[in-house]
């Protein structure tokens, strides 16, 4: 793919947002297309959300788990942007009609009150710059079809990546907890609806341990000159396929600046 694809696949994506009309999968059109065109069509819808007057406030990691590994061929987590519209508060509404297919899950969220950033991110670096965790819902969405019609395909990973990971919504819990309160790979969420459960999750899930799921966005981010610094304005690299670190626009927040992470199995 050439870098004027990357911007007409992410207008088609964009345009998909506004009118609930999905498009077709990108992997049929670009049967060639890898991991690097997915990320850079992805930087292409976070450019053009930027010029539109959003502004970023967080990521998502996905396909941390085994299971959605294996199911998608791959061996590492993805990544994907937060941005300020997608932010629902505890018992608000979501208006009708915002979603295409929404789905939910139950995540655990990570909201950052200090840099981090480096090649050798650790453990320990993490639990430091974090301020607190929360319970959170993540919603789902999917600006491209899930099957297309003709060929009986499904959605590949690079169609997904292109499609900012499916970040949609994120509904962060009220009740916040030191990052060192608990062992949260024993932190488990029940996803219910109308008083049936739906899906059951736990910690440990996430690379064995969520906190390796920062570490792993730290680490990936400082391979192309990244790091997460709450609080400044991001001038993006010209990296093929950059995972992205977007930081805070000042005008956008107050003082008390947080950045927050969001762990999707």
């Amino acid at each position: 793919m050439t870098p004027d694809h990357y911007i007409t696949v992410a207008a088609a994506l964009l345009e998909a947002e506004r009118t609930g009309e999905q498009i077709g999968l990108l992997t049929r059109d670009h049967p060639d297309m890898g991991m690097d065109d997915a990320y850079a069509i992805q930087n292409a819808i976070y450019r053009a959300k930027l010029a539109q007057g959003r502004s970023v406030v967080g990521w998502k990691i996905g396909l941390t788990s085994k299971a959605m590994q294996y199911a998608l061929n791959i061996d590492i987590p993805d990544s994907g942007i937060l941005f300020d519209d997608m932010v629902f508060g505890t018992g608000e509404t979501v208006p009708e009609g915002r979603f295409i297919q929404p789905r939910i899950e139950a995540e655990i969220a990570f909201v950052l009150k200090a840099p981090l950033g480096g090649a050798d991110v650790t453990r320990d670096d993490v639990l430091a710059a974090t301020d607190y965790v929360v319970p959170s819902i993540e919603i789902l969405d999917t600006r491209i079809i899930r099957v297309d019609p003709e060929t009986g395909k499904t959605r590949k990973v690079f169609d997904t990546i292109s499609d900012n990971a499916a970040n949609a919504g994120i509904v962060l819990g009220e009740q916040r907890h030191a990052v060192d309160a608990f062992d949260l790979r024993w932190v488990g969420a029940i996803t219910s609806r109308n008083g049936v459960v739906e899906e059951t999750g736990l910690g440990a899930g996430v690379l064995n341990d969520p906190v390796e799921s920062v570490v792993w966005l730290a680490r990936r981010m400082a391979q192309y000159g990244q790091s997460i610094e709450p609080g400044n304005r991001f001038r993006f690299k010209e990296r093929k396929h950059s995972r992205f670190c977007i930081r805070y626009s000042r005008n956008k927040l107050n003082s008390n600046k947080r950045c927050t992470i969001i762990i999707s199995r």
